[in-house]
């Protein structure tokens, strides 16, 4: 167990240009991961694992997470409930501009203080030191954790989903069982265990591989959909304006559930974070990739965006979609034939399938990291490293609860559906609960970071993204669609609650005896 002291480290927070660096030679990366390893151990830990990756792959592994043709296509029905082309094309725009004030506002902590543990070590950091630091400080991993976990089975479910609805463009009839679904999701789990446990060394490079597939899909659906359009084409009013409010019950109100699949999309971008020791200068290079994937991904995203909207079959015929996926059907409409629908549809599962293993891959980084500080039960197996550098029993515990949760869509799928949206919900409060602790200090510790915004802007940032994770965190507890019935009832806030008073009750009885606060716990 490491005893360094995690004192401020204020003034070793290296100061540069804002740009894309130039390619380091051997000499000068070995000096750079020495400094990166020193800020690490003033931070507090002791430094174990390999530093592979560069603000490059680093920049792929959040495009990969974020993965537009995945996001905005597997939850595009909540963006029709919501009233149809409006939302989903105003939506993108909207959202991508509110979660840039996270991104800011989260490179400012991820370059103050560059570590995997992320969230709870900013809010024990940033907090004076007085008992509620602790206390706030584990409950705030715990937010975060579960958040990592649940928005990765989202991801793997979702997938599930998705190839269950692929089938469907050959065979209409067929409907996946509860017990098929749960196969799938299972081999999907299996399959990216494999990949991150055993080709660790090769992650960087499947992430750059994934970042490429993004862009493949939205121009191979960008060219399909408008070239074809067997189904016709709109015209630019309604394929951008067009507002049906009669699908949610929610009047006018609707408009705000179509933002839902834009917020969703961009919901885990945060976790790169927990990359933070296997990046080179990661006060540097997380802020960047932070800021850099929201606008990539903005931008690029209208493409796959803007000829769905053109192109997009009456609204209830996709909501009747079989497998509730519309995005198979939508493709197999639009291209006139099953064959067609498939070639868009497989670049689309490639994009799921990367997704699953970029965020796979920061969630298992994030339970090793918040094992290593004495925050789970039995967290030195978990926060043990196998293969000299990979945290394979952090993953397997990442994938064994994933595939747990799987179990609860055998007997309702409503239950199963609220653990899927605690993700999004988890994420978005750890987000925010850091910043606004920041703020309560005066922003006083994000103004030595190497990346830090003006005082006027770095204030706007913090109150707008804590405003927008507000509304956020209410909007992913409102069911979709009214009148309310036990079945469309959301139940994502009474997980979320749950989860809540259940981490403080294992604090209460257990954790504060053997979590010291984050560094201070180390067992590395």
């Amino acid at each position: 167990m490491s005893t360094m002291s995690s004192n401020s480290i204020d003034g070793h927070a290296k100061e540069g240009t804002y740009g894309i660096e130039h390619e380091h030679t051997g000499t000068e990366v070995g000096q750079i991961q020495g400094a990166d390893n020193e800020i690490l151990a003033e931070l507090g830990y002791t430094p174990t694992l390999t530093r592979n990756r560069t603000l490059a792959t680093v920049l792929f592994q959040s495009i990969a997470i974020i993965a537009v043709p995945f996001g905005e296509g597997t939850a595009l029905n909540t963006a029709l409930i919501g009233g149809g082309q409006l939302p989903y094309f105003v939506g993108w725009i909207l959202v991508s501009v509110l979660d840039m004030t996270v991104a800011l506002s989260l490179a400012e902590l991820a370059s103050r203080f560059p570590t995997a543990a992320g969230p709870y070590y900013w809010v024990y950091r940033l907090m004076p030191e007085n008992r509620s630091r602790k206390t706030l400080s584990f409950i705030t991993g715990w937010i975060w954790l579960v958040g990592n976990w649940t928005i990765a089975l989202s991801v793997n479910f979702g997938f599930a989903s998705l190839i269950a609805g692929t089938v469907t463009m050959y065979h209409p009839e067929w409907a996946a069982t509860p017990w098929q679904l749960l196969l799938i999701f299972y081999a999907i789990c299996i399959g990216v265990f494999a990949v991150v446990a055993f080709g660790n060394r090769i992650l960087p490079y499947i992430d750059t591989v994934a970042a490429g597939w993004n862009l493949i899909c939205i121009l191979v659906v960008f060219l399909g959909l408008s070239i074809s359009a067997k189904a016709g084409r709109h015209s630019a009013a309604d394929a951008l304006a067009y507002y049906d409010t009669t699908h949610s019950g929610w009047g006018n109100w609707g408009f705000a559930i179509g933002l839902l699949p834009a917020a969703y999309t961009y919901a885990a971008f945060g976790m790169i974070t927990s990359m933070a020791e296997e990046v080179n200068e990661p006060e540097r290079t997380i802020p960047k990739a932070l800021c850099y994937g929201i606008p990539l991904s903005a931008i690029t995203g209208l493409f796959y965006i803007l000829p769905i909207c053109f192109t997009l079959p009456p609204l209830q015929d996709v909501l009747n979609a079989p497998a509730a996926q519309g995005l198979p059907y939508i493709f197999h409409t639009v291209m006139g034939s099953p064959g067609g629908g498939l070639g868009l549809m497989f670049t689309v599962l490639g994009v799921a399938a990367f997704c699953s293993i970029s965020i796979t891959t920061t969630a298992s980084r994030c339970t090793w990291a918040f094992a290593r500080d004495r925050a789970l039960p039995f967290s030195a197996l978990w926060a043990r490293l196998d293969f000299g550098d990979t945290p394979v029993m952090a993953l397997a515990l990442t994938t064994v609860v994933q595939m747990l949760l799987g179990l609860i869509n055998l007997g309702s799928s409503s239950a199963f559906v609220a653990f899927v949206s605690v993700g999004v919900i988890g994420l978005a409060a750890a987000y925010a609960i850091p910043v606004a602790v920041s703020m309560t200090q005066g922003r006083k510790a994000v103004s030595t970071a190497s990346f830090r915004l003006p005082s006027i802007i770095g204030w706007s940032m913090n109150v707008l993204m804590v405003v927008w994770i507000m509304f956020q965190m209410i909007l992913f507890s409102m069911p979709a669609t009214l009148p309310v019935t036990a079945v469309s009832m959301n139940y994502s806030s009474v997980v979320f609650v749950g989860f809540f008073v259940l981490s403080t009750i294992y604090y209460v009885v257990w954790a504060r005896k053997v979590y010291e606060g984050p560094a201070k716990s180390d067992l590395a």
